[in-house]
């Protein structure tokens, strides 16, 4: 079997378990005893249709898969697949606040008045 690392964020459908042992000759298949093992990770890892989230990352033994076989890479029965899912935080998408100078100058505030010597958002 092999042994696949849990990150903290994948953990609560893993009841809390760091890693877990899982049988498959591929990641493909490891991956897939794993979700079958427990299926609340499904949603977290897998796409609509089946494939691997393209924001979850998978290493074997330290490796990116993508550099090896992707998920038709073998997997020995000592070896240690990581899963990790991409984190992603902050502002909505969309093109970032442009600041233009008032005045003559451009200000640290980054306020949207019409002071002289200070920034306006548009």
């Amino acid at each position: 079997m092999s042994v696949v690392r849990i990150p903290p964020v994948l953990r609560a459908s893993t009841g809390g378990q760091k890693q877990v042992e899982v049988e498959g000759s591929t990641v493909r298949e490891v991956i897939g005893g794993l979700v079958a093992a427990y299926p609340g990770l499904a949603q977290q890892l897998l796409s609509g249709d089946g494939d691997l989230n393209r924001f979850v990352n998978v290493f074997l033994n330290d490796t990116d898969v993508r550099h090896l076989q992707a998920l038709d890479t073998p997997v020995a029965e000592r070896d240690t697949v990581v899963l990790l899912p991409a984190m992603a935080g902050g502002a909505a998408a969309g093109p970032a606040p442009v600041l233009v100078a008032s005045g003559g100058r451009i200000g640290t505030h980054g306020g949207c008045c019409s002071c002289p010597g200070r920034a306006v958002r548009r």
